[in-house]
């Protein structure tokens, strides 16, 4: 199987946050197993989600939902490492789009990893796909669209 490649727009990163790695997230190989990177993925999105007012559940039953993950990994992450991950956004169509994530290791500048979430609006009273809300389409003007 031919490796993955992921490659996002430099203008689209619009947050960034530190995490740790935490002893517990490490795996039999001594290094951050990949459950947990995706835990950390999970919260670097909702911190940025909240840094923009968006909740990911709305008061009227419309919120966000994760359709996929894409991760590809390029150097180890061990317990204590800062890593830094870099937050943007892309690819945005009537539903959705990818929210997108570099991820490095100050201390020696090492990429660590780079991932992609995609993600729809879902109407969790009606069990279905919704189109994305004005508000949240005007926080993000630079983003690129898909037809």
């Amino acid at each position: 199987m031919a490796r993955m490649q992921l490659r996002f727009p430099e203008d689209q990163y619009y947050y960034s946050t530190q995490l740790t790695v935490r002893v517990t997230d490490i795996n039999g190989a001594n290094h951050l197993g990949n459950d947990s990177m995706i835990s950390m993925i999970s919260e670097a999105r909702a911190r940025f989600l909240y840094e923009f007012g968006i909740r990911e559940t709305a008061g009227n039953g419309t919120g966000i939902i994760v359709t996929d993950l894409a991760t590809t990994y390029k150097a180890e992450a061990h317990a204590r490492d800062q890593l830094l991950f870099e937050v943007g956004v892309m690819d945005f169509n009537k539903y959705g789009g990818d929210i997108t994530f570099r991820i490095t290791r100050p201390a020696d500048n090492a990429m660590v990893a780079m991932a992609k979430s995609g993600f729809v609006f879902f109407d969790y009273r009606q069990g279905k796909v919704v189109s994305m809300p004005d508000d949240f389409r005007a926080k993000f003007t630079r983003v690129n669209w898909l037809d």
